[in-house]
C-alpha cells in the first residue's frame, strides 16, 4: 500500500461526503432510495477506512473515521458510532498533533452528550478546551465551538455562574470570527440565564 492507495481513499470519503451532503439537502422520494443512498456513503467511507488502516495513513484515518462516525450516528446506530470517535482519539494521540486531537475528543464529547453520558461528555469537552488553548493553532472558531457544548451542559447542570460565563466567551469569540447565529444563540442562553 502506498500513496496511491492513499489517494483512493481520499476519493471514496470525497465521493461519499459530497453524497452524504446532497442526499441530506435532497433526500429521495422513497425510503428505499434514501436507505441505498446511505448505505452506499457508509460502503465507501468503510472501504476507506480499511485503505487507511492498511496504509498506516494516521490523518486520512481519522479522516474517515469521523465520517463514518457521522454517518453511523445518522442511522442511530450508537455504539457504532462511539467506537469510531473512540478509535479516532486513539489514532490523534498517537499522532502527537494537538490540534487533530481536540477536534477528535471534542466530536467524541458530542456523542457522549447525545448518549446522556454526561461526565464523560464533560471530561471529553474540558480537554479539548484545554488543548485549544494550549495550542492556539486552531483559532478563535475553533475555541468557541469547544466551549458552547461545555456551556450547554454546565446550563443544563444548573451551574448558572459558569454557563453565563461560557456562553460570554463563546459570544465574544463567534462575534469575532463573524458567526452571526453563533453569537445569537450565545445570547438567548445569557438572556434566559439572567432572567432566572
Amino acid at each position: 500500500m502506498g500513496k496511491s492507495d492513499v489517494q483512493v481513499a481520499l476519493r471514496l470519503m470525497q465521493r461519499a461526503w459530497t453524497s452524504r451532503w446532497e442526499t441530506m439537502e435532497s433526500p429521495p422520494e422513497s425510503n428505499r432510495e434514501l436507505q441505498e443512498k446511505v448505505q452506499g456513503v457508509r460502503r465507501d467511507l468503510v472501504e476507506a477506512v480499511a485503505i487507511c488502516r492498511k496504509a498506516g495513513a494516521g490523518r486520512e484515518l481519522v479522516d474517515a473515521l469521523r465520517k463514518l462516525g457521522h454517518v453511523e450516528q445518522d442511522m442511530g446506530r450508537e455504539d457504532e458510532t462511539r467506537a469510531l470517535y473512540e478509535e479516532a482519539v486513539a489514532v490523534s494521540r498517537n499522532l502527537g498533533d494537538a490540534l487533530l486531537l481536540a477536534h477528535s475528543v471534542r466530536h467524541l464529547g458530542d456523542i457522549h452528550r447525545s448518549a446522556g453520558r454526561f461526565e464523560a461528555a464533560e471530561a471529553s469537552y474540558s480537554e479539548a478546551l484545554a488543548l485549544y488553548r494550549d495550542h492556539g493553532r486552531g483559532g478563535k472558531l475553533d475555541l468557541a465551538n469547544a466551549i458552547r457544548p461545555l456551556a450547554i451542559l454546565r446550563e443544563d447542570a444548573g451551574m448558572v455562574e459558569q454557563a453565563i460565563a461560557l456562553w460570554g466567551e463563546a459570544g465574544d469569540l463567534y462575534a469575532e470570527v463573524g458567526v452571526k447565529e453563533g453569537v445569537e444563540e450565545c445570547s438567548s442562553h445569557l438572556r434566559r440565564l439572567s432572567t432566572e
